[in-house]
């Protein structure tokens, strides 16, 4: 059996293993965050609890600013935190920010595990999805660095976005600049509007993607303001992790 095989009956757990030493394991999905401080709710991708599945942290340290920018000087500490990754044996690499897409590229080239770092990731197969017409509508943590030269680093062209920018909202600010306390009641109100005025104002949108790996708390409230299909992180790590870790299909016909 391969290391990374799935033991589903007790036919596989009584065999004999031969899989790499590591501290820990039976982690389908490792995340890189960034060290950051303020209250991370359920449904936050740096949230253990969003998930249905383990999922295995790696911690950079730098400023956040420097990620919006894709700033040279940390890419070797984020290669390095996904070479860790795949050694503690993760079979997927998520970024818990969605402007780890300045490195979606290099970080694929230097590991042989699958990579998706950014949740803009699902923006051509949502597009595909959606009428030619149609536009996605982008809530961007950090409007002004989420641009072409970006999107094109994940294969998104940014005419098929309305790109909008939720940095500057009040209530987004202790996520947004590191403080602990969070009005939670204002914050998901806020988002809500937000999007329904959005969609209100741009009738062509066809669908919403939220950029931030903290929005997706409030992906459901959103849903329910405009009606259309919301995307976020969780989205896509319980893509990727349905397709690492299959699972036998049981019932009846």
């Amino acid at each position: 059996m391969s290391w990374k095989g799935i033991l589903q009956t007790s036919v596989d757990i009584y065999k004999t293993h031969n899989v790499p030493a590591t501290y820990t394991a039976g982690h389908p999905i490792g995340i890189i965050a960034v060290d950051l401080v303020y209250p991370k709710l359920p449904g936050n991708v740096a949230n253990a609890t969003t998930y249905d599945f383990p999922v295995l942290y790696k911690k950079v340290n730098f400023d956040i600013e420097l990620l919006f920018v894709g700033a040279k000087e940390i890419e070797a500490e984020i290669i390095a935190a996904a070479k860790e990754l795949e050694a503690e044996g993760v079979r997927a690499i998520i970024g818990a920010c969605g402007y780890f897409a300045h490195f979606q590229r290099q970080v694929a080239e230097a590991v042989n595990v699958p990579v998706f770092l950014s949740s803009l990731c699902q923006i051509p197969l949502i597009k595909l999805g959606l009428k030619p017409s149609q536009k996605i509508a982008v809530f961007a943590a950090s409007g002004e660095n989420l641009n072409d030269t970006l999107l094109r680093k994940v294969g998104v062209d940014i005419n098929d976005c309305v790109i909008h920018n939720i940095g500057n909202l009040e209530s987004f600010a202790p996520i947004r600049w590191g403080k602990t306390q969070l009005d939670n009641e204002r914050l998901t109100r806020d988002l809500a509007e937000t999007a329904q005025r959005l969609v209100s104002e741009n009738q062509d949108i066809g669908a919403i993607l939220l950029e931030c790996s903290d929005l997706p708390p409030y992906a459901s409230d959103i849903q329910r303001a405009t009606g259309l299909p919301v995307f976020d992180f969780i989205t896509l790590i319980n893509w990727v992790e349905q397709a690492v870790v299959q699972k036998r299909y049981f019932g009846y016909f």
